[in-house]
């Protein structure tokens, strides 16, 4: 969060200003970056509002904790108050989300979604939007996994009218999550009074949610079998269930009218893409709509058969590859979502494909044709093999071809690094993605970023990580030559080495040897953690701590990073690539490689000028690696 005090102090402030300052201070120092002037406009506009009602409400001594940062990542809520129930005695929490708006309709064909004058497109209808703020919050927090009555929600639209809103009342929800004008602001001080004491301080209570213990996060893998099959397991949030709410309004149509469109989802690492891919899968699903997950990753594909369909075929049979269309008919799927599609090839066609199958048709083409709805989830900076293409143009190209509508969604909030906005700009002004170049890690309370000295040390610091009951694993960039596999109960070769240190490589094949795990399921067997994973293993997972070794393909030389594809060994690389090519696609794969650990990260790198480089960017301390 970014600031908390009593309802007075907060009034007390925004008077004078001091508030405002406070807020952007700390807000840079989370985020990396100065607040947008909207959202400094909304706090000077805002929150006196909200604080003016506790006073009147005589809630002076309610804690209002501002810009409170969900648990695991990193969406804010406007504010949290916390106080005491009147009738229980026990602490009570009420999330409020601020809006400015002065009239808002909800969406003809899903009242969960609303429409507002300034944007362009569909957003959340704000009793949606805080109601599952609330039960993220029961689902993570310990103070409230046991008693979820003790957290509601409320829309407080301070310069909204009764007849402005009112069409958005439909989906209200009386015990969890209500809606409230400036026009009805009597009632909102009753609802207030009604959830917090006006005889008890809320510090204590404040205290107890800010304190309690993060839930683990729930990993994908882990609940798969029960999201596809069964029921939702994550609670979406904003323009997460936006995102789903369109893609099944599209199918819905399709049903209805013979429509088609075209859906794209776009983000960062850990915005959801994946989970959002689950949930539409698991609906439609149940709903006995034809649909089918691809992915051009076989890691992703096999680990997805393997543990959601452990038990029924059929949902093995969900889970396929891009090239896996190339002689299916036209529509003859509802929907089918593409996962990770910034890995869609020029082609599905390779040295194995029949020369009856060699159309010559761009692999775009195949997965917009098959489905009546194809839905595209993809990260533009997370390509890292020539002639990956799938990108936000190519897809609205070839959807506009056809004179398809394109739709495209963008994911801000992350789920990935603890939800730590700050790391993730780290990550990408560090690797020259974003203009600006490197700046000093400025430690938050959502991600822990160390430097280790040796790959011993980074080894034995994770050890202990995993010890303490943390998942952990060690990957590196593709600079070791790779080894024939072994065949079974040879000892894997250990083809990644430094100094007197040695570790084998990931398996490349389908089977398990000598107790390490097959390929696909590098990341998320716990065998996985005695080989160095590459980014083709690690990309789309997460776990909880990740040690990265940095190789001498990447060195920083005098004021800026150096690429030497002669110190790449990997065979994607042909002479043919261009230079500009293969320096961007190394700086991705490391950005894929520091963007995978849930709780922290522990660098490495074997040459010496990037370390110290490195350590004076995270810390002048000879190891940042403790125990």
């Amino acid at each position: 969060m970014l600031f908390r005090a009593s309802a007075k102090s907060v009034a007390a402030r925004a008077l004078d200003s001091s508030l405002y300052l406070h807020l952007t201070e700390q807000f840079v120092r989370m985020h990396g970056y100065r607040p947008g002037t909207p959202e400094v406009r909304s706090w000077e506009r805002s929150i006196p509002v909200l604080a003016a009602a506790l006073n009147d409400a005589g809630l002076g001594d309610v804690e209002i904790m501002l810009e409170y940062a969900l648990p695991l990542n990193s969406k804010r809520a406007d504010a949290v108050l916390a106080g005491v129930h009147p009738v229980t005695g026990e602490p009570s929490y009420v999330v409020v989300e601020l809006k400015q708006w002065s009239q808002a309709e909800p969406a003809e064909d899903d009242p969960t979604l609303c429409h507002v004058d300034t944007y362009a497109h569909p957003v959340l209808n704000p009793i949606e939007q805080v109601r599952r703020y609330c039960a993220y919050l029961v689902n993570f927090n310990g103070a409230l996994s046991d008693r979820a009555g003790s957290i509601s929600g409320v829309a407080f639209l301070h310069n909204a009218t009764e007849f402005g809103v009112a069409g958005l009342r439909g989906i209200e929800d009386h015990d969890h999550a209500r809606l409230f004008t400036g026009e009805g602001r009597g009632e909102f001080i009753d609802h207030l009074r009604a959830r917090l004491s006006d005889k008890h301080p809320g510090a204590r209570a404040a205290d107890e949610l800010l304190t309690a213990a993060t839930a683990p996060s729930r990993q994908l893998m882990s609940v798969a079998a029960e999201e596809v099959r069964e029921r939702q397991q994550f609670v979406l949030l904003d323009e997460q269930q936006v995102a789903y709410r369109l893609v099944l309004n599209a199918v819905e149509k399709a049903r209805r009218s013979d429509h088609k469109e075209v859906v794209v989802i776009t983000g960062g690492p850990g915005t959801g893409k994946s989970v959002i891919a689950l949930q539409l899968l698991g609906d439609l699903y149940r709903r006995g709509i034809s649909a089918l997950h691809a992915t051009g990753s076989q890691s992703f594909t096999k680990t997805m058969r393997k543990v959601a369909g452990a038990r029924r075929r059929e949902v093995q049979d969900l889970f396929k590859y891009f090239n896996s269309f190339m002689t299916a008919e036209k529509n003859s799927l509802g929907a089918l979502i593409c996962d990770e599609a910034h890995r869609i090839r020029e082609t599905s066609a390779n040295r194995y494909t029949r020369a009856e199958h060699r159309t010559g048709r761009a692999q775009i083409d195949e997965l917009i044709d098959v489905a009546h709805v194809p839905v595209f989830l993809l990260d533009e900076h997370q390509v890292v093999r020539p002639g990956e293409m799938g990108t936000v143009a190519e897809i609205k190209a070839a959807a506009a071809r056809r004179g398809l509508r394109c739709t495209v969604v963008a994911l801000d909030s992350q789920f990935r690094c603890g939800g730590s906005d700050a790391y993730l700009h780290w990550v990408v002004r560090l690797l020259g993605l974003e203009p600006g170049g490197p700046v000093p890690w400025v430690p938050d309370d959502r991600m822990q970023l160390l430097l280790a000295d040796s790959p011993e040390e980074m080894e034995a610091f994770l050890e202990s990580r995993r010890a303490q009951g943390y998942g952990a694993r060690m990957s590196a960039g593709y600079c070791w030559r790779w080894s024939p596999e072994p065949r079974p109960g040879d000892p894997l070769p250990t083809d990644v080495v430094i100094g007197g240190w040695a570790r084998p490589w990931n398996l490349r094949g389908d089977r398990s040897v000598s107790g390490a795990p097959p390929s696909a399921l590098w990341a998320t067997d716990p065998a996985g953690f005695g080989q160095i994973g590459c980014v083709y293993t690690a990309q789309g997972f997460e776990y909880d701590w990740s040690g990265v070794i940095i190789g001498p393909d990447l060195v920083w030389r005098g004021d800026r990073w150096v690429t030497d594809r002669t110190a790449s060994k990997d065979p994607v690389f042909k002479r043919s690539t261009p230079d500009a090519d293969v320096d961007r696609l190394i700086r991705n794969t490391y950005k894929v490689l520091l963007t995978r650990g849930m709780v922290g990260t522990v660098v490495y790198s074997t040459d010496p000028e990037t370390r110290e480089r490195l350590r004076q960017l995270m810390g002048d301390r000879k190891s940042a690696v403790t125990f």
